[in-house]
């Protein structure tokens, strides 16, 4: 899914943030966090327990920013939202900062409901459509060998082979067009402008939306003061490098956003001290990078380099998780030159220090 392990999990400490509310909303309410600007909580069926979403005022009603995963609940809860504190006004667009169905899930079922547009990056609505394209299919071989390669044995192919395809399973049909967001817009929501600051490595073209004049910045899953975002190879691109485009999209929002901003962020509480918490998640990547660099001394699969990253034991559940993550670092060292990979005659990849 969407976000990563927590901070205490990686063995990193997080910096010491201030989190101005002392409650949250229960689904179906909300809290005002600036003037017409309001929280929501959604149930998640994850470990994983919540998403925050957001409603802005725009005119006679209101743009929402993401939409929680497609599930009985979710729709029960946006009722009670809308009949409760959004006062029947109704939805004039539907923004979503990424395509993980936690994000996305609903925006087909409220821009039908309300014949109104959904607002998303280009890259990220047409990623999410190849994805929940492949519901009901079965897994690929290219997707197999990905796996074997990185050192998983036949128990977890077989568990993969199974679960392939579930990810339209948490999105109601999205709808058939779109308006873009590219990074650097400017679009007007009621009264003030909020800009589109795009970032990558947890997904393909990741929409933050950050207010001036309000002090604001939703910030999806780019920035959770809590959780350190998932940062994963796939088998669609398994020698791409998001781990270095992650790294470049933190500096790009400390470079862009002030750090007296208040962040709304996907997961957890909305909080202050951004760039402190940027630095952090900078910081945290580049230690685990040293850590795995040093494990290399011997050759390693992508399966034996899960003590160098993450502090608890991966089991089947995170199997998939913890692999993507650790081929993000082990792609990322090679791409600075400080590892390489050597493919044996069973196809398996060893990694070295270069």
């Amino acid at each position: 899914m969407s976000d990563g392990l927590e901070d205490g999990e990686t063995g990193e400490r997080r910096p010491q943030l201030v989190y101005p509310f002392d409650t949250v909303p229960g689904p179906g309410q909300t809290i005002e966090v600036a003037p017409g600007v309001l929280w929501l909580r959604m149930p998640l069926p994850f470990a994983l327990s919540h998403i925050n979403l957001w409603a802005v005022e725009d005119g006679d009603g209101w743009a929402v920013v993401d939409t929680g995963v497609q599930t009985r609940e979710t729709a029960g809860a946006w009722r009670q939202a809308f009949a409760g504190p959004m006062q029947g006004r109704p939805v004039s667009r539907v923004f979503v900062t990424h395509m993980h169905p936690d994000h996305i899930g609903m925006a087909g079922w409220i821009t039908r409901k309300f014949d109104c547009r959904l607002w998303i990056s280009r890259l990220e609505y047409v990623t999410c459509r190849m994805l929940a394209a492949d519901t009901g299919r079965e897994a690929p071989e290219d997707g197999v060998r990905f796996y074997q390669r990185a050192g998983w044995d036949e128990e977890a192919i077989e568990n993969y082979r199974a679960r392939f395809g579930g990810f339209g399973k948490g999105l109601y049909a999205l709808p058939d067009s779109y308006h873009r967001l590219s990074d650097g817009d400017l679009v007007r929501i009621g009264a003030h402008d909020w800009r589109v600051v795009v970032g990558s490595g947890h997904s393909p073209e990741h929409a933050c939306l950050y207010c001036p004049d309000l002090k604001l910045l939703i910030s999806g899953d780019q920035v959770l003061p809590k959780i350190s975002s998932n940062v994963s190879v796939f088998p669609t691109e398994p020698d791409g490098d998001p781990l270095t485009d992650w790294l470049n999209s933190l500096a790009k929002v400390k470079r862009e956003v002030p750090d007296d901003v208040l962040v709304l962020p996907a997961h957890n509480e909305p909080f202050r001290g951004l760039h402190a918490r940027l630095d952090h998640l900078a910081r945290g990547h580049e230690r685990g990078l040293e850590r795995l660099l040093k494990s290399l001394a011997e050759p390693k699969r992508a399966v034996d380099v899960f003590g160098s990253l993450f502090a608890r034991k991966i089991g089947p559940d995170l199997l998939g998780m913890a692999t993507g993550e650790a081929l993000a670092h082990l792609n990322c060292l090679i791409g600075r030159g400080a590892a390489v990979a050597e493919t044996d005659a069973d196809g398996v990849a060893w990694y070295r220090a270069a």
